[in-house]
């Protein structure tokens, strides 16, 4: 049996990688060789070019906000645009929230 396999991301390169998880092992970019980030199995590709859409994801890793599947189909509610992210962080820091639990919010209140 085939173990299941989860995608590793390059922010630089603006690239994915589908590898198997192990959490001993670092994971290189075969590019750039800088350590991959791990976004999780329900994690779905932007295009390259999409530069807004690489920034936001770039905001959400770096916050420790992963996309792994849950018991009930997909990762959750996850910003897709800067504007999102802009409005989620404005209220982490006016409220006090951490910035993780504040980017997985639907509704900002």
């Amino acid at each position: 049996m085939a173990h299941a396999k989860t995608s590793y991301v390059c922010l630089p390169c603006r690239a994915s990688y589908k590898q198997p998880y192990d959490s001993t092992r670092q994971r290189i970019c075969p590019r750039c060789a800088e350590p991959l980030i791990h976004a999780g199995s329900a994690f779905a590709v932007p295009r390259r070019r999409d530069v807004a859409a690489w920034r936001t994801l770039s905001v959400l890793l770096n916050a420790g906000v992963g996309f792994h599947k849950s018991c009930c189909g997909g990762p959750g509610y996850r910003p897709r645009t800067l504007r999102e992210v802009r409005e989620r962080m404005a209220y982490a820091r006016r409220s006090g929230e951490p910035a993780a639990r504040a980017l997985v919010r639907y509704d900002v209140p």
